[in-house]
C-alpha cells in the first residue's frame, strides 16, 4: 500500500475502493473527507478576470498586477461573504493579510468568487474576455 491514497466519490465502486483502503490501512494513517476543490478551467477564469482587471482599472489611482489584484479581491470577497479578514504585522514590520488560499477554495466557493469579481467588472466597466469567463 501506497502511503498517499485518493479517491473520488463518484461510483460505488470508488466508496468500496476507499473503504477498502481504510480498513486496509496502518495504525497511524489519517483519512480526510473534504469537498472537491477548484477546477482548473475556474482557476483559468479567474486569472484571465484578474489579468483583464489589471490591464484597464486603477486602484487609489495605480496599476496594480494580477497578483496583485488577486489578493484585494480574496480579501474582498472573505469580507463580503462573512469569513472575515486578519492583517497582522509582518516579520519585517509590513502589514499582511492573512487570507484563505484559491487554491484550496471547493468549487462552490470558487464559484462564488468568480461571481464576486465578474459582478466588480461589471459595476466598473471592465471588458472581460467574454461570458465564458463570468461563469
Amino acid at each position: 500500500m501506497s502511503d498517499r491514497q485518493l479517491f473520488k466519490l463518484v461510483h460505488s465502486t470508488a466508496r468500496q475502493m476507499a473503504v477498502r483502503a481504510v480498513t486496509l490501512a496502518p495504525e497511524g494513517m489519517v483519512v480526510e473527507i473534504k469537498p472537491k476543490t477548484r477546477s482548473l478551467e475556474q482557476n483559468a477564469k479567474l486569472h484571465a478576470l484578474f489579468g483583464d482587471i489589471a490591464r484597464q482599472a486603477r486602484w487609489h489611482g495605480r496599476l496594480l498586477t494580477a497578483a496583485q489584484w488577486k489578493t484585494l479581491f480574496i480579501s474582498a470577497h472573505s469580507t463580503a461573504t462573512g469569513e472575515g479578514s486578519d492583517v497582522v504585522a509582518g516579520l519585517e514590520g509590513e502589514f499582511v493579510n492573512i487570507r484563505e488560499s484559491s487554491a484550496g477554495m471547493s468549487v462552490r466557493r470558487m464559484n462564488s468568487l468568480l461571481e464576486y469579481v465578474t459582478a466588480w467588472c461589471a459595476e466598473n466597466e471592465i471588458a472581460t474576455m467574454g461570458e465564458e469567463c463570468a461563469q
